[in-house]
């Protein structure tokens, strides 16, 4: 019986919020798209001999849509070959980027000596263009691979390194009196008092290192070339094919969305509450 009680509650109760879920997360978010695609479209019939209208550049892109994993020669890979290819260089960057971001804010947040020996050096580096970088990374290693993921270290560092500093910060001292009164050592006042109170703020960081670095990887192979996604829209901008650019600029704003999706889902699995937006 109250079962049969609380289901019929749950029925009203959506009945009344449907309307808002579906205005909220398919027409509103729908009607965004919509304008953009209308924007684009009219600036396409008036730059008619340029840019091409949105269902000319779907026809166009048809073949590179229904068929992403094709290898026509050497240097003719279909659209998914140079995502994975750009997917796994962001990867490798990120991971060795948050290795050393993570301990390196953590002694930040710890140490005052460490904070003021090492903030001067990041509000200098900061603010750095990483594109700046890659001539650094060139002469280093000589390859334009290592260097793409050289750059995307350097760019995953900053934001970590300062969210975790500040998650560290601000753990509250009576956690801090707790392990004191304890006698806890020091690695175990950080694995069980510390690093859980900061996670948020890690994750939060992390997220924002993510997506400056899946920005800066199609910068870096606009200029070293090879397979990727981003001398592909270097390549296709070449011979004046606007609309595999604008594949490629869906594509590339896509993944972006679906790397923070499941960073974020991974955050929630870690510290069992729901991701910050």
């Amino acid at each position: 019986m109250n079962l049969s009680i609380l289901a019929v509650a749950g029925q009203i109760a959506w009945k009344r919020i449907k309307p808002v879920v579906i205005r909220d997360t398919v027409l509103l978010p729908a009607a965004g798209f919509l304008g953009l695609i209308l924007v684009w479209w009219a600036i396409a019939l008036v730059r008619h001999e340029l840019m091409p209208t949105p269902p000319e550049a779907l026809i166009e892109n048809l073949d590179y849509i229904f068929h992403p994993f094709y290898r026509r020669g050497p240097g003719d890979l279909g659209l998914g070959w140079l995502l994975l290819a750009s997917l796994r260089r962001v990867t490798i960057g990120f991971l060795i980027g948050a290795a050393v971001a993570i301990p390196v804010g953590f002694l930040i947040g710890m140490s005052r000596s460490a904070m003021l020996a090492i903030n001067p050096l990041i509000q200098v580096l900061k603010p750095v263009s990483p594109l700046a970088w890659l001539p650094i990374a060139l002469a280093i290693f000589n390859l334009a691979n290592p260097s793409a993921i050289f750059v995307i270290f350097i760019t995953s560092l900053w934001s970590t390194i300062i969210n975790t500093a500040m998650g560290v910060a601000s753990v509250p001292k009576d956690y801090q009196d707790v392990a004191r009164m304890l006698e806890m050592p020091t690695w175990k006042k950080i694995v069980k008092i510390i690093l859980p109170a900061s996670l948020p703020y890690i994750f939060t960081g992390l997220r924002i290192s993510l997506g400056v670095a899946w920005l800066v990887i199609v910068a870096v192979e606009m200029l070293t070339g090879g397979i990727g996604i981003g001398f592909f829209v270097w390549d296709e901008w070449s011979r004046l094919n606007l609309s595999s650019v604008f594949l490629a600029v869906f594509v590339i704003g896509l993944t972006g969305l679906i790397l923070d999706y499941l960073l974020s889902l991974l955050e929630t699995w870690i510290t069992h509450r729901p991701a910050r937006s």
